[in-house]
């Protein structure tokens, strides 16, 4: 006796899914049978994972869209559901992740900052939510999934915009799933720790890397891959009974690295990847 995922005949939509952790959810959920939807502000970036799911015998269109703006996303949504007949599954990994110039004590942080962080990370996550509740509402339930991060569960010295922003996101998903419930829709998020994706191995040195994977109970630093398969598990019926919860994926960081020299800096200025 053998147990599978199947999210055959699944609509799905993943946001920031250009590269990184985006990339590898929509990946394995396509690999579980799901139709995939992959959004990115960048479209070679979208194109080429479309294209790399077609390889793997998925099936996957873009979804173009830049997510800071209300009205696209609205409109992107809305398409998707239209192309492929409602939304099963929505994973919004945007967000924006302070790069090194902007990691500063809290006292020093001035409000463009507080704005600027908190609008790209839980302001546009909260958007496209309501946006794919709506349509879920309209349909027959669904599950949304929302990536935060693992630095919601401890203290975030020199990064406190986002760590608030972030946490504000968990908190975000234990109403919705009350909220939505009745609905027939499960919302959930994932907090990743430090994730080897292409912007942080770009970003570290061996040293960093070293220093990473000591500080965490596991000794590894999280993989991409990893955290495309929690999240088919998560959306799918397996999981069914789970809902308004975040479920921790950081090799048990959060039970060791909370120091301010454990910080994580990572060199990045888009809005569509997390981690």
């Amino acid at each position: 006796m053998s147990i599978s995922i199947d999210l055959t005949g699944k609509k799905a939509l993943i946001t920031g899914a250009g590269a990184g952790i985006g990339r590898e959810i929509a990946r394995w959920l396509a690999r579980a049978g799901a139709m995939v939807a992959v959004n990115d502000i960048r479209e070679p970036h979208a194109t080429s994972v479309v294209n790399e799911i077609i390889n793997e015998g998925g099936h996957a269109i873009t979804a173009i869209a830049d997510c800071r703006d209300d009205r696209a996303v609205d409109t992107m949504i809305s398409t998707v559901a239209d192309r492929f007949g409602g939304l099963d599954i929505a994973v919004n990994n945007i967000g924006m992740i302070p790069n090194n110039r902007r990691l500063k004590p809290y006292v020093k942080y001035l409000g463009e900052d507080w704005r600027d962080i908190i609008d790209q990370n839980l302001t546009l996550s909260a958007l496209c939510g309501r946006a794919e509740a709506e349509v879920m509402i309209n349909g027959n339930g669904g599950v949304i999934l929302f990536v935060t991060s693992g630095e919601t569960t401890r203290p975030s010295p020199f990064n406190a915009a986002y760590g608030a922003a972030k946490a504000a996101i968990n908190h975000l998903v234990t109403t919705m799933a009350v909220e939505l419930g009745p609905s027939g829709i499960r919302v959930l998020a994932i907090a990743p720790g430090t994730t080897m994706t292409e912007t942080v191995s770009a970003a570290f040195t061996d040293e960093r890397v070293q220093q990473i994977t000591a500080s965490t109970p596991l000794q590894k630093m999280v993989d991409h891959d990893e955290l495309g398969r929690l999240s088919t598990f998560l959306v799918s019926d397996l999981a069914r009974c789970i809902t308004g919860q975040f479920i921790i994926a950081d090799a048990g960081a959060f039970l060791s690295r909370t120091r301010p020299e454990n910080l994580t800096g990572i060199q990045s200025e888009n809005v569509d990847e997390t981690e």
